[in-house]
């Protein structure tokens, strides 16, 4: 029994409807870039941000540090290179910029360069990687977190092997929780800490102690004595793994105090411009699949804290102060992710919807922000027909866009907009929301074949973002359909939590519907249908296929085919057992087996492949390889893509986004005739 390689897949390519010339090729990938992590001058006068490029020579996102006037004004490069620069972080008089870059056999290092001179100079020489830079209140010392191995006791000691031999290698023992993480592989044993250094250089020291992380958000007191920051230091951290509370730490004595203490996560905290109260996300742990955080005011002096946002039934994503009592939040409504202004009243006003546009392969909503002191702004501004620029604005005026990095790439290309749809769920509950992306050369009187895309998480959304995936399928000549079926963010809590142990299940008509409602369009042929989508996606692609025979060709991109076993291998295990099901595996499996698309693979007919990364930890490949080996036996077309070295984020390196479209599509060109 032979497997089909990948490659072989690749010469159905020309089978592929035909596009227009100008249309997106797969390696105009290389040439995308994307502008992120925007950090705006204390003055609110410039913008530092992460300038992205595919170096098309190493396989690989490079990010290099860009500046850009508030008006739009000198555009220019300020730390480049074949290494990637990144996190920069303004000093709080506009000085200076700290920021992350790779030493040569040092590994990344943290940095400071002075802006007048130009001047740089790496600060640290540590193994291990810093994150969450903050400068103190006075600019001289700058906090970080990194991770700090430990040295567990031997199980055993192996005896002395002669002089010359040749063992195999020494045994490893793995007792930690989690023990292997997606995109990081097998963790080594230790914790994270918050360490100070002077910002003139020298040895970095450390605050926090015991056998907890700290890291996330960093927040210095006025004073420059303590530093606010989240963690769980619970005994049992790893077996709550949501459970977080914020804690203080004395700079000179590393003595800590407890801020909050309650069941559930609080987190991201920022301190107000006076130092009087302390915003913060969290929520009451309800053990629900979604659970959308609320923002809290604490004030220092009394220690009392409330939520200010009860009422408001979006999932909020940061918080910071805009002023002594204005804050700017993130939060995302059907499919689009929001910065809005929020008073301590709980009144929220929204300045912009079009944040987003760094996720490049599929159309997920992200993006990010910061603030300058007088409250101006800046932002990733996605739309879709580009990856995210830098975004400006301050209040509801002058929001401006002030860049184009992908015009020249993409300027001569024939692109798909993106036009929004609604339909009315089977069971007449709700309005769905999707997204149609048509060919270049689009005749509403001709019809196309069409691609069903679903998006992973489950708890995530689509919208209206460029997606180089969704481009390039359409760009093949296929009208695509992607959508916020039940279950997805950004709709509020009801509707999230209509999947709570109970997934996948109506998510499923929701799709279908909105497969009827394309079809009723009249311009997509409903003999010509194919579905692919990954990780949440493809867990409902191979249910869809053990529910309906109705489309021609399946791609299950790295999927959960069995939750039992995936329950057991994969990084997240405390967290999935603990928030996706009423009980343990071994106590109700039957509720893990009627959950499984793996049970339904005696009805499946239509040819499926799957697609996973071998580096997969989130959703391992031995849950493709199960079903694989399944359809085999049942004698159902089928192909096992796997993708070397990858992990759950497929699309990482370009090469491999490139192969991920490539193979989908030439799997469906094989049975579109």
């Amino acid at each position: 029994m032979r497997m089909i390689a990948a490659c072989a897949l690749l010469p159905a390519l020309a089978l592929a409807a035909a596009a227009e010339d100008d249309a997106l090729e797969n390696l105009d990938i290389f040439e995308l870039e994307v502008a992120a992590d925007p950090q705006i001058s204390p003055d609110g006068s410039t913008i530092v941000y992460a300038r992205r490029a595919m170096d098309i020579m190493t396989d690989r996102a490079v990010s290099n540090l860009w500046t850009i006037d508030a008006d739009g004004g000198r555009h220019r490069p300020l730390v480049t290179g074949p290494e990637s620069y990144s996190s920069p972080r303004w000093s709080p008089s506009g000085d200076r910029i700290a920021y992350v870059s790779q030493v040569e056999g040092r590994g990344p290092q943290l940095h400071v360069r002075w802006m007048d001179t130009g001047q740089s100079a790496a600060l640290t020489n540590m193994r291990w990687s810093p994150s969450s830079i903050t400068w103190s209140p006075d600019g001289t010392q700058i906090a970080f977190s990194r991770f700090v191995p430990s040295s567990p006791e031997p199980l055993a000691s192996p005896p002395k092997k002669p002089r010359g031999a040749k063992w195999a290698k020494p045994v490893r023992v793995i007792e930690n929780m989690p023990y292997r993480a997606d995109g990081a592989g097998y963790l080594d044993v230790g914790y994270s800490h918050i360490f100070v250094v002077s910002a003139q250089g020298g040895t970095p020291r450390r605050i926090t102690s015991g056998d907890y992380n700290h890291d996330g958000r960093l927040n210095w007191t006025p004073d420059g004595e303590a530093i606010v920051f989240s963690a769980n230091r619970q005994a049992d951290a790893s077996h709550d793994p949501l459970e977080s509370e914020l804690w203080s730490v004395d700079v000179t004595s590393g003595e800590m105090t407890r801020l909050t203490d309650r069941d559930g996560p609080d987190t991201n905290p920022t301190i107000s411009p006076d130092g009087s109260k302390i915003a913060y996300l969290g929520f009451n742990d309800r053990r629900l699949g979604y659970q959308q955080p609320n923002v809290y005011i604490m004030d220092r002096a009394s220690g009392t804290t409330a939520s200010i946002t009860e009422d408001f039934d979006r999932q909020i994503g940061d918080v910071q102060w805009a002023g002594r009592n204005s804050l700017l939040i993130s939060y995302d409504d059907h499919g689009r992710t929001h910065i809005a202004t929020l008073n301590l009243g709980g009144a929220i006003r929204s300045l912009t919807d079009d944040v987003g546009g760094v996720s490049l392969g599929r159309p997920y909503t992200s993006g990010s922000y910061s603030v300058a002191n007088n409250g101006a702004f800046a932002y990733t501004a996605g739309r879709a027909t580009r990856p995210a620029d830098v975004g400006v604005g301050r209040g509801t005026r002058d929001l401006r866009r002030l860049t184009d990095l992908n015009e020249d790439a993409l300027g001569h290309r024939s692109l798909s907009d993106i036009e929004e749809i609604t339909w009315r769920s089977a069971d007449d509950k709700y309005d769905i929301q999707g997204w149609v992306a048509k060919p270049p050369g689009f005749d509403p009187d001709e019809t196309y074949p069409l691609i069903l895309e679903i998006h992973g998480g489950p708890f995530a959304a689509y919208g209206p973002q460029f997606a180089a995936e969704i481009q390039l399928y359409a760009a093949a000549g296929y009208v695509v359909l992607y959508a916020n079926p039940r279950g997805s963010t950004s709709y509020g809590d009801a509707f999230g939590n209509e999947i709570h142990h109970n997934y996948p299940n109506q998510d499923y008509d929701d799709l279908m519907a909105g497969v009827d409602a394309m079809i009723a369009r009249g311009y997509v042929d409903e003999d010509r249908l194919f579905v692919t989508g990954g990780s949440g996606g493809g867990v409902l692609t191979s249910w869809i296929v053990g529910k309906t025979d109705r489309f021609r060709a399946a791609v299950v991109a790295k999927p959960v085919i069995n939750w039992l076993s995936f329950t057991l291998t994969a990084d997240g295990t405390h967290f999935f057992a603990r928030y996706w099901f009423a009980d343990m595996p071994w106590d109700n499996p039957e509720a893990y087996w009627a959950r499984s698309p793996l049970s339904l693979v005696g009805n499946v007919t239509t040819p499926t492949a799957l697609l996973t990364g071998e580096a997969d930890y989130r959703t391992p490949i031995s849950e493709s390889e199960q079903y694989y080996q399944a359809l085999k036996l049942r004698k159902v077309d089928t192909a096992l893509i796997r993708v070397p070295g990858a992990s759950h984020g497929i699309a990482s390196r370009p090469s491999q986004l490139i192969a991920k479209v490539d193979n989908i599509l030439a799997w469906f060109a094989r049975y579109d005739d």
